[in-house]
């Protein structure tokens, strides 16, 4: 089989696999997908601060994990209609994701972004609230294309230009949801050529691959093994001339980093692959067991999946995280579940909240 190296300095094969190539630290490096193979740096200390999701709740609670952003913490606006001029600002709720992921080591701090929201102004929006500067973002991971998570790429650009854009190519694909009796519903589809004048350097993925000084791993494809977790129904993708069933969603991908001590963070965009499937996934390519936490979307919403919150619940409570933060796409139900069958895990997401998850000799 043919190889060829791409501009990110890593070797792929005809397919997109990424196979072992050069180490280039702006880009990351490509690894193999052999079980056990990704060694993975730990980390000191990994803090996720979510930047778009459904749910904002001023009034939620700190925990021994979670710093919530009170309206103390949170920039105010001018207003007219009261005596001080001013007035507090909450933070945008939408039906999107998006995450800052930050490592730290001894002698390094790295920061990612996961996703963009689905607003074109949300996220921004949402980090100037917060008073956060981007100016540390070196890259951008796409969990998938679907317009929920991409939205906010171009405003994002104009604030933070010419980053690389990590992405499984299937995130070009056209789509849509043929549901019988409901009609077609086309879905925005992100266009390559708009991206890549918005000044992003875009790095093609399928396998996995490690950014951040390979303290964090981008698992590429995932691996589809349990028999309950059964893709999108009615998702249809334009390939060849025509409209095909397109359920499996392959360009889902999560990020991984390992929290020296505790164990694997799995952070996830809308969890199409399953959380399950996910979750061993990212098992099979580290050779690590142990899950300290689970973070972002599960996709357990809606009448198609409502049989598989039993068993996916089940399973996560066999050997349970120390922390679940269902978020976006998961749905009330299978939220309710976790909180009744995990209830030590179980930390409601609202947006703005910071996860810090820390070493076990730095706690």
């Amino acid at each position: 089989m043919s190889s060829e190296t791409r501009h990110d300095g890593l070797q792929y094969d005809e397919r997109g696999n990424g196979a072992p190539g050069p180490p280039d630290p702006a880009h990351g490096q490509s690894v193999g997908p052999v079980p056990g193979t990704i060694s993975l740096e730990p980390v000191d200390e990994v803090c996720v601060t979510v930047l778009v999701d459904n749910c904002f709740d001023s009034l939620a609670k700190d925990t021994d994990l979670a710093v919530r952003p009170r309206s103390s913490r949170l920039r105010s606006t001018p207003s007219e209609q009261f005596m001080e001029g001013r007035t507090g600002c909450g933070l945008r709720a939408e039906h999107g994701y998006s995450a800052l992921v930050t490592v730290r080591s001894q002698d390094s701090t790295r920061t990612l972004l996961l996703d963009t929201g689905i607003s074109p102004d949300g996220l921004l929006s949402n980090v100037d609230t917060l008073g956060i500067d981007l100016a540390a973002v070196e890259a951008v991971v796409l969990s998938h294309g679907h317009y929920d998570h991409t939205g906010g790429l171009t405003a994002l650009a104009q604030r933070r230009g010419g980053l690389p854009l990590v992405v499984h190519p299937g995130v070009w694909s056209r789509r849509r949801f043929d549901r019988p009796g409901q009609g077609v519903r086309p879905l925005p589809t992100v266009d390559r050529s708009a991206i890549e004048r918005a000044g992003y350097r875009i790095e093609e993925r399928t396998g996995p691959s490690t950014l951040a000084g390979g303290q964090v791993l981008v698992t590429g494809q995932i691996d589809r093994i349990t028999p309950f977790e059964q893709g999108t129904p009615f998702h249809e993708a334009f390939r060849d001339g025509k409209w095909v069933p397109d359920p499996d969603l392959l360009d889902d991908q999560a990020l991984v980093v390992l929290v020296r001590g505790k164990g694997l963070v799995v952070l996830t965009g809308c969890g199409h692959s399953g959380v399950i499937n996910t979750v061993e996934h990212a098992r099979r390519l580290t050779g690590i067991d142990r899950i300290h936490a689970v973070l972002g979307g599960l996709h357990l919403s809606g009448a198609d999946r409502v049989g598989r919150i039993d068993p996916t619940v089940g399973r996560l409570a066999e050997d349970p995280p120390d922390l679940i933060v269902p978020s976006h796409c998961t749905g009330w139900e299978a939220q309710f579940r976790i909180a009744t069958e995990i209830p030590n895990a179980f930390v409601p997401n609202s947006v703005g909240t910071t996860y810090v998850l820390r070493a076990q000799d730095s706690a």
